[in-house]
């Protein structure tokens, strides 16, 4: 899909920053995928970085976006995701963050990201960062407006190694700050399956430098979870689809809990 209105950044070749899947559903979540695509501008190149780089985690969520259509078709819900690679701009830290356009990320140099003046920092923040902020805040303010609750849910995947350490887990629920009570009631209902080992804010912890769900949730008081899944178990079409099950069965067990 084409922007319509290209900006200093975007040309008129370049997809739009926020893709909505499955629009205007009367379901009570909503997902979100941060870090859920690939695409960079035309006009920054490959960043600097060879094919084998933009294949991995640095630079996005493998495994989201397909989880994340399946997960809606199933609860019948939204799903907004970003179209534009982390390393372009993390939409999951504040923009005014040095970690919004990262120099180094995981030990890879980003090259495209060295020595940007702030007219080229503010062209990500103006056409990529916000439109999908605003996305997620109008969506939840419509159904707001219909009369119907929104169950924040944010979708990401984690390696399962980094830096050569193993890391077991096969799914994390991530929470701190706002109304915690339904992400610690999805922790519990994904507790139930014991093949599972689910970490509690592992391997990752919700802190300050999350900016989707605070932002969305923590001052509206809506239900939230952050949901972290194991990239190699989303590696394929059968396994994103698996993992919507699982997620589903979690995420309804733990509403109507």
């Amino acid at each position: 899909m084409a922007t319509q209105y290209p900006g200093t950044l975007l040309g008129s070749d370049d997809p739009a920053p926020v893709i909505v899947f499955n629009p205007d559903r009367p379901s009570p979540f909503l997902l979100i995928g941060d870090h859920a695509g690939i695409a960079i501008p035309a006009a920054l190149g490959t960043l600097g970085l060879k094919p084998h780089h933009l294949a991995r985690h640095i630079a996005s969520d493998i495994g989201v976006r397909g989880l994340g259509e399946a997960l809606a078709l199933r609860l019948d819900c939204g799903f907004i995701h970003q179209a534009y690679s982390r390393l372009v701009i993390d939409c999951n830290r504040d923009p005014a963050s040095p970690e919004a356009i990262p120099d180094v990320s995981d030990g890879t140099v980003i090259p495209g990201n060295h020595h940007l003046d702030p007219a080229q920092v503010q062209a990500r923040i103006a056409e990529i960062h916000e439109p999908y902020q605003a996305a997620i805040a109008d969506e939840i303010a419509r159904r707001t407006a219909d009369g119907h609750i929104t169950v924040l849910v944010a979708l990401h995947s984690f390696t399962s190694t980094l830096q050569g350490v193993a890391r077991p887990w096969h799914a994390g629920v991530l929470h701190n700050g706002g109304d915690e009570s339904f992400a610690c009631a999805v922790l519990n209902e994904l507790r139930k399956e014991p093949e599972l080992t689910i970490g509690d804010n592992l391997p990752y912890h919700m802190d300050m430098t999350d900016h989707s769900v605070p932002r969305h949730a923590f001052a509206a008081g809506l239900p939230y979870v952050e949901l972290e899944i194991r990239q190699d178990l989303l590696a394929d079409a059968a396994g994103q689809r698996h993992w919507s099950e699982i997620l589903a069965t979690a995420l309804i067990g733990a509403l109507a809990g």
